[in-house]
């Protein structure tokens, strides 16, 4: 199992029982903002589509996605917001990316270097991590919703590359270009998803132990509560004991 996916699994449940939808609809109303800059028309926009669908599964309302919209086409003011990919590595190696929108550049970039260090990491250079990377469409679902040959059947006839048992869910990783696709197949069908996203999957993994293991996840936590950041990236490794003990 990916670190990266063990973490979302958690930052899913935590989601849920913190229900921090303002903090939500925040990040969510910044994707919708930057996709719209490429065109406001959802049809036409495969990465609008995917921030509005997203939007919409936490009941966003259809105003504020108006307006989210409006906002990044330039119709209305408040669209100066900057995307930036922070690149790093955690304790004991894990390579880290840091997905960023921020009206703010400078600020933004201090404050992320000041969590690296703080927690045992070091920011690096453009490209120092991001080849250690792929970029997939990644869904999971509850191991309860759906058998290994049910799900099977359906993700790779809509497209996916790969079926993963990540222990309490399954984990299906597309192209990007085929996440719509798969997503609109499992819906069909009446599989509910866990999450479902365009992210950063890592190729391979780094085993993070210990004092390490704790300080990585500091990290991590600090980097998802700054309200700057989109979305956190990382190839760690830790057993799954050690890092539910830590959650």
């Amino acid at each position: 199992m990916s670190g990266h996916s063990k973490w979302a699994t958690i930052k899913h449940k935590k989601a849920a029982l913190d229900a921090k939808r303002g903090k939500v609809f925040t990040r969510l109303i910044k994707e919708i903002m930057i996709a719209a800059r490429s065109g406001g028309d959802v049809d036409a926009n495969a990465r609008l589509r995917t921030a509005v669908a997203a939007a919409k599964a936490v009941s966003m309302p259809a105003d504020n996605i108006k307006r989210a919209i409006m906002r990044g086409t330039g119709e209305l003011e408040g669209g100066q917001i900057e995307e930036i990919m922070f690149e790093g590595y955690g304790p004991g190696g894990a390579a880290v990316l840091v997905s960023v929108a921020t009206d703010n550049r400078n600020r933004t970039v201090s404050e992320i270097r000041h969590m690296f260090s703080k927690n045992g990491g070091n920011l690096g250079e453009q490209g120092s991590v991001a080849w250690m990377f792929e970029r997939k469409s990644q869904i999971l679902i509850e191991k309860d919703k759906a058998s290994e040959d049910t799900l099977m059947g359906i993700v790779l006839d809509a497209g996916a590359d790969d079926l993963r048992d990540n222990g309490d869910n399954w984990e299906v990783l597309s192209p990007p270009e085929a996440h719509e696709a798969v997503v609109a197949a499992l819906a069909k069908a009446g599989i509910p998803t866990m999450q479902a996203e365009i992210a950063m999957v890592p190729k391979n993994l780094v085993k993070v132990e210990g004092k390490n293991a704790a300080a990585m996840m500091r990290l991590s936590e600090a980097l998802e509560e700054h309200d700057d950041v989109q979305n956190v990236y990382s190839n760690f490794d830790i057993d799954e004991s050690e890092l539910e003990a830590l959650a």
